[in-house]
């Protein structure tokens, strides 16, 4: 038995049962908006039908596998929540393809946002423009192969004539090869258009006048004048491909960003308010008799809990972490710590691992409208700051348990001082101490990354091929080891819950504030 009446969020863990922006057919068919997604699916098939001729009606026949269909709806939001608009989308049942036979590869590259965090910055030093662009049915550009051979299902509330079916000519989207082809397609025309791949991101594609940031079907152009970007969008729209401009960077893919100071001193804020408040109201924080937290996190780390009291279940904890570690990746560098050791525990929470994710959402209700704060300096320079604690959960879990004995990994990499890069997360090797730290405030790594004649001892061959590697970056200037202040050291924020007053300090070096 095949189930068509589907929503394709559902099929992922993380999907809420009940989030309102995003309706499978029966709740969006009964709503009060019930117009506004007819309109929204009549919008969708004139785009798949008429404009693109997605497919052709043909009679089936005995011998066709036809895969089955659905409507996956939306309402998209803009960073404060309200609603830009309703958005409907006809999708092939791709979990009901076999691989290997409808289909082979599928891996799709998106942006990394510590490259888009990284063009922000060099944008406000360099005064560049940006535009935002988005390519309508971006997937169903793509065409199928010649020897490629799909039909499907009519769509439901769209379905003409008896016993006929759906030929693709066009990547549809909920194909499992759809982002591949597509993908593919936009990289043909991009470099056609001088515009070449980078080989640190294969999202980012740098031209002589412009340079193309690509999320799936969202398109971040930056250039010296506006227009170099209109006249890139103009080329490809020459070759077909239906893209539209939408303005500035800001609120690029649900972040928010503001210009603020002056133009000899610029200053970035990047906030998700919105994104904030559903975190907040998703754990049910949004009482007046819900304090605030100080810290996302304890000062002691948080153990697995094996035998602790079941979850209660009151909030949906896959996607509440879900929600979170996007806002932490994107814009909340201050919480990613206390974010990282809870989606630990995604498939197995207890009540201690609720709470925990409870005090992150106190922590977040006190500090509603902030954001990282991005002020460039005068030194154009990538910084470095790593941390790891030692076996940090050895004493708080069963030490049976080869976990306990791993150590956490942080690390902040920064550009003209502006966060770019972020990370926390426990290491994949054992350490047998902390000299694998780099960075300044480590007198262990300082000694064994300068000293002369260089050796290696028992406590440190088990990392020498990494170690020599260092050594050569350092003796070549490429990498400069600096002396800091344990007291300053930023990387502190992503390996160890901090008390409040050295966190509070962290996070004005961090965040701005």
């Amino acid at each position: 038995m095949t189930i068509t009446d589907v929503q394709p969020h559902l099929l992922k863990a993380k999907a809420s049962k009940s989030d309102p922006d995003n309706p499978t057919w029966s709740q969006a068919m009964n709503s009060a908006d019930a117009d506004k997604w007819w309109d929204a699916m009549s919008t969708e098939m004139q785009t798949l039908e008429v404009d693109l001729k997605a497919w052709k009606l043909v009679k089936r026949e005995p011998w066709m596998k036809v895969l089955p269909c659905t409507w996956a709806f939306r309402i998209k939001r803009f960073p404060d929540g309200l609603v830009k608009k309703f958005k409907a989308r006809f999708c092939v049942r791709g979990d009901c393809q076999t691989e290997g036979v409808d289909f082979s590869d599928t891996w799709s590259p998106v942006i990394q946002w510590s490259t888009v965090r990284t063009m922000m910055v060099l944008s406000t030093k360099l005064g560049l423009r940006s535009a935002q662009a988005d390519i309508t049915a971006a997937f169903v550009h793509a065409e199928l192969a010649p020897d490629e051979h799909i039909f499907v299902h009519q769509p439901a509330g769209f379905q003409r004539g008896h016993n006929l079916v759906l030929s693709l000519n066009r990547s549809v989207y909920g194909l499992r090869q759809a982002p591949r082809y597509f993908f593919q397609h936009l990289k043909r025309h991009l470099e056609r258009h001088g515009l070449q791949q980078s080989s640190l991101d294969p999202c980012l594609f740098i031209g002589k006048s412009v340079i193309a940031l690509c999320y799936v079907d969202d398109i971040l152009f930056y250039a010296r004048a506006d227009s170099y970007i209109d006249d890139i969008i103009q080329r490809l729209k020459e070759d077909g491909i239906m893209i539209r401009k939408e303005g500035s960077a800001e609120g690029f893919l649900g972040v928010d960003v503001k210009s603020l100071g002056t133009p000899s001193a610029p200053r970035l804020l990047l906030t998700q308010t919105g994104l904030t408040k559903r975190i907040v109201e998703a754990l049910g924080l949004c009482s007046t008799f819900s304090s605030a937290a100080a810290t996302p996190a304890e000062t002691s780390p948080l153990p697995k809990d094996s035998q602790g009291v079941p979850a209660t279940g009151t909030f949906n904890y896959a996607a509440v972490v879900g929600m979170l570690l996007y806002l932490s990746g994107h814009t909340r560098p201050d919480i990613a710590f206390a974010v990282h050791q809870c989606a630990r525990y995604t498939f197995c929470p207890t009540r201690r691992h609720e709470l925990a994710l409870i005090r992150i959402g106190r922590y977040l209700k006190g500090t509603m409208d902030k954001g990282l704060i991005m002020s460039p300096n005068d030194k154009p320079c990538v910084d470095c700051y790593p941390d790891a604690d030692f076996a940090g959960l050895y004493g708080h879990e069963d030490s049976q348990d080869p976990h306990c004995a791993r150590s956490r990994t942080g690390y902040l990499i920064t550009m003209f001082d502006c966060p770019v890069l972020w990370k926390s997360k426990l290491q994949t090797e054992i350490a047998l101490s902390t000299m694998i730290k780099i960075h300044e405030d480590n007198v262990g790594a300082l000694t064994l990354a300068s000293l002369e004649p260089q050796r290696m001892t028992p406590r440190s061959k088990h990392y020498a091929i990494k170690y020599h590697w260092f050594r050569e970056h350092v003796h070549s200037k490429r990498v400069h080891l600096l002396k800091i202040d344990s007291r300053n050291q930023l990387g502190d924020l992503f390996t160890k819950g901090l008390p409040a007053p050295a966190f509070t300090h962290l996070r004005s070096l961090l965040m701005g504030w």
